[in-house]
């Protein structure tokens, strides 16, 4: 594997397994180690759209930058800064934007954290069905 891809756990439960960059302040978040990288998808609050085992490759973004509403994105929630998931941004608020997993029965997303910071956008899914990722299901 090249040197500057890292492997990211995705889920609201697994911790981040890389050294994150030094915020540059005391309240800003760790960016993402470089301009793309590889996300590993664990757990269910993102099914169907994405599933358990599922790898994507993630955009880094400029801090401050504000996903549109429906954008699946990596994202850290000021709380739980060591905490990295995949959900979709639902709305922009205050400091950051608002995400929710796809699936409706699990809420360790925004309902549980408050606002989100979107670290990187997820621009396609590698394995194991490539292309990119469908809208959002009803709902």
């Amino acid at each position: 594997m090249p040197p500057d891809v890292a492997f990211l756990g995705s889920s609201a439960t697994l911790l981040v397994v890389i050294e994150p960059d030094s915020p540059t302040s005391a309240d800003a978040l760790p960016r993402l180690p470089t301009g793309w990288v590889l996300a590993r998808i664990t757990g269910p609050s993102m099914a169907p759209t994405v599933r358990h085992g599922d790898r994507l490759l993630v955009r880094r973004l400029r801090p401050g930058a504000r996903p549109a509403p429906g954008t699946v994105v990596l994202a850290r929630f000021p709380g739980r800064p060591e905490l990295l998931v995949v959900k979709r941004v639902r709305r922009a608020v205050p400091g950051g934007v608002w995400v929710e997993g796809d699936n409706p029965l699990v809420t360790d997303d925004s309902r549980s954290y408050g606002k989100a910071v979107a670290v990187g956008r997820v621009v396609l899914r590698l394995w194991p069905r490539p292309g990119r990722l469908p809208k959002a299901p009803p709902g």
